[in-house]
């Protein structure tokens, strides 16, 4: 019999991830977040309708910036240009200036709510999906123009990655399927069905293994695929029983995944093991159900996580720096 055991990468010890902050200003449940480039500040979508703007070393509020009419699911950070991009409930998707902390253009386009968007690494392109089952490809740096329309998925589009080689543009939906997109003809060329439920959540490292592999999760289930092709790698050890609508990877190879149930699982990116299980705790006064996390992200440097939850906090996590593998096997 074959032990496929045998050439299975070694868990790598990592420490153990704490809560050094609670942040509770937004009114409603926190669904989104996006970091700065420059790792000063980051920025959290809510259903109270607000982005609220967080200076990322002391935990204060610098700018709400208000103006969706529906709670805000997705958010992104240019790198190349002072632009924050929001999407929401109101079928809106607004480019925000910075320097200016006004919208300056509107994409119109979506028939139903925004719930992904993804901003392309080396061009000036903005990728959204929504609960119209379609992700809408749009230039950046014209007034509402939509360079494709990617049409192929039979539900909400609820998570997106975009590379800067082919494929360039991968989805998640609620469809069940994954999706790897020929950006230039705005087809898909590989349809991945292996999951059984909604894929909400996908994330890849494009310097820890060269991009050559992402995740994507659903509910109790993590997978990993290679790229460029979409081939089946393997099932992460996933007990998590909960969908799982968020997870990021840092450089270290720290994945973190968050559940609905408001569980917190670390894993060991390349053996898939899972070395550390956490639950997040509803604020006083908040129902029990308010315990799901409904987005994380890292900062850049991959030291710090933070999570949106529905208990409308926003919890900010670092390494245990005391940690040894002898006091956390």
């Amino acid at each position: 019999m074959l032990d496929i055991t045998r050439n299975w990468p070694r868990p790598v010890w990592h420490s153990p991830w704490k809560i050094y902050r609670v942040i509770s200003s937004h009114l409603g449940r926190v669904r989104s977040v996006a970091f700065d480039p420059s790792n000063r500040w980051f920025c959290t979508g809510s259903a109270d309708r607000t982005i609220k703007i967080w200076d990322l070393a002391s935990g204060t509020l610098q700018l709400s910036l208000t103006g969706h009419v529906g709670q805000i699911r997705s958010l992104a950070v240019s790198t190349r240009q002072p632009y924050l991009f929001s999407g929401g409930d109101d079928k809106q998707v607004k480019c925000w200036d910075l320097e200016q902390n006004k919208v300056i253009r509107s994409y119109h386009g979506h028939l139903s709510a925004v719930y992904s968007m993804a901003l392309h690494p080396t061009l000036d392109v903005l990728v959204t999906g929504g609960r119209d089952s379609l992700c809408r490809v749009w230039d950046i740096r014209l007034k509402n123009v939509q360079v494709h329309v990617l049409t192929g998925h039979e539900d909400t589009v609820s998570s997106l990655l975009t590379r800067p080689t082919d494929p360039q543009v991968i989805s998640g939906s609620h469809d069940t399927t994954i999706k790897l997109w020929d950006l230039r003809r705005g087809k898909p060329f590989s349809t991945l069905t292996h999951h059984k439920k909604s894929v909400r959540a996908l994330t890849h490292l494009p310097k820890l293994d060269r991009g050559n592999c992402f995740a994507s999760a659903s509910t109790n289930t993590i997978k990993k695929f290679n790229l460029p092709r979409g081939e089946f790698l393997h099932n992460m050890l996933s007990q998590q029983k909960s969908i799982i609508n968020a997870m990021a990877v840092n450089e270290d190879g720290v994945m973190a995944t968050g559940g609905d149930n408001g569980s917190m699982w670390f894993w060991d990116w390349k053996s898939g093991h899972n070395f550390q299980q956490s639950q997040t705790i509803a604020q006083p006064g908040s129902l029990e159900n308010e315990g799901g996390i409904d987005a994380l992200c890292y900062d850049v440097t991959g030291t710090r996580l933070v999570t949106c939850e529905a208990d409308k906090t926003i919890k900010m996590w670092k390494q245990d720096v005391k940690a040894t593998p002898e006091t956390h096997l």
